[in-house]
């Protein structure tokens, strides 16, 4: 299938690092495929050739053209599409933007690794909330298909991750499951083998499809803790035992999606990043301040469903996958997120049919510990998934984008170039008039 490349409309500015270093950023897109097969799509080298690759539901398309796919699993599935009262087709895939009903995919999440440590890129692939987890083992050919290992049979919350929790520098499996939080651990030697599952939380009865997840240091000991909507789980000196953790409640909103702990205002806490709902509208960071010894925070919203909302006249919903990258080289992170196209169809959310956009929002710091964050559009056509990769894909020194969603599989490249003074005053984002 050729790749579909569409120039980006909208150019993404950054501040000049010196006096003369003028220069505009913009976004290539890329489509690879417009049938949906996956929520989550991401990047590694597959074939060992030194560039990097795409992976997206049962294919993996070679880099850098992406022209060239190869199956990991057998394609299977289609929808009938009407084209008049008597005729239909048989569409590849899950019925998407190229049908009319709501469907959802059985590939939610996609993780590169080396499981089998023979130097080949394997996959482990997270399935809708509540079914299983699995890894298809590199066969080191193009023409085979990849060997399906189960490793976990329920893995619930609709942000889970693949993420190094524990500190011990190898990632586990961070989820609900039978209504706890926890993690589950391979046998590094046999990682092929159904995984141990660590329960964090008691059981809760959190359900299959509870939003909103992250993990980060809150409290500045050095131990990764995982935050949740309702709010954080700390993580204790020793997890011998696997003892519970500490709840300490926060305001993090209704359940959004990905949630991180970062010092956005340079204060050296660490605050939380997250989206209000994954399903409606807002974006917001929670400033942590200590009051007599405890850990409080004070909510500051950056979008939400009025335009006014935001300082830049900025809104869409369904941030159903958030990163955090430095776009711009100034050592600070930027918020990376986007619209979920049809999360619950045509009819099920609010602004579903309105573009589904990438943004960037550059995260600017006064000398009073003020904070800015500036919205930089990426893109219009193509939106998130529930996952969103944020990585050096063409290995330019810049990161690019990597989704799988309802309208199809993208990449977008991220270029700089350089620009006047005037125009690049000009093309900068406008704070709305008070």
């Amino acid at each position: 299938m050729n790749a579909r490349l569409v120039s980006v409309l909208a150019v993404a500015l950054v501040a000049p690092a010196v006096a003369q270093d003028f220069r505009l950023h913009t976004f290539r897109r890329l489509q690879l495929s417009d049938q949906f097969w996956c929520e989550g799509a991401n990047f590694a080298d597959f074939n060992r050739d030194g560039v990097n690759d795409v992976v997206s539901g049962p294919w993996w398309y070679e880099g850098p053209g992406f022209t060239n796919r190869h199956e990991i699993y057998a394609p299977k599935t289609t929808f009938k599409l009407p084209l008049g009262p008597m005729t239909t087709v048989d569409v590849p895939g899950f019925e998407g933007a190229l049908g009319t009903k709501n469907t959802y995919s059985d590939n939610f999440f996609a993780f590169p690794r080396d499981f089998s440590g023979d130097g080949w890129m394997d996959v482990l692939i997270i399935g809708f909330p509540g079914q299983e987890t699995v890894w298809f083992e590199n066969p080191q050919s193009p023409d085979r298909h990849w060997k399906r290992h189960v490793i976990f049979t329920q893995t619930d919350n609709e942000s889970p991750t693949f993420a190094d929790l524990t500190g011990d520098g190898k990632p586990e499996l961070v989820c609900i499951t039978k209504g706890a939080y926890g993690y589950a651990t391979p046998d590094w030697n046999e990682p092929a083998k159904p995984w141990n599952w660590h329960a964090i939380s008691p059981d809760k009865n959190y359900g299959n499809f509870t939003h909103g997840m992250g993990l980060g240091d809150v409290n500045g000991d050095g131990r990764t803790d995982l935050l949740e909507k309702d709010g954080w789980w700390e993580q204790p000196a020793s997890l011998a035992g696997d003892p519970l953790w500490q709840f300490h409640p926060g305001p993090f909103g209704l359940g959004g999606s990905h949630m991180f702990a970062y010092d956005v205002n340079g204060d050296g806490l660490n605050d939380i990043i997250t989206a209000l709902t994954a399903h409606g509208f807002g974006l917001a960071w929670y400033e942590q301040v200590r009051e007599g010894g405890e850990i409080r925070f004070r909510e500051h919203i950056l979008m939400n469903k009025e335009p006014n909302e935001n300082r830049y006249g900025v809104k869409f919903s369904e941030l159903h996958a958030i990163e955090l990258m430095d776009m711009d080289g100034d050592g600070l992170k930027d918020i990376v997120t986007g619209k979920r196209f049809w999360s619950h169809g045509r009819t099920g959310d609010p602004d579903r049919n309105q573009a589904a956009v990438n943004y960037w929002f550059r995260l600017g710091r006064g000398a009073d510990k003020s904070v800015d964050f500036v919205p930089h559009r990426i893109d219009d056509n193509s939106g998130v998934g529930t996952q969103l990769i944020v990585g050096d894909v063409d290995r330019n020194g810049l990161p690019d984008l990597v989704v799988g969603n309802k309208k199809g599989t993208f990449v977008l490249l991220h270029e700089t170039k350089p620009a006047s003074r005037d125009d690049w005053e000009n093309a900068q984002p406008k704070p709305l008039s008070k």
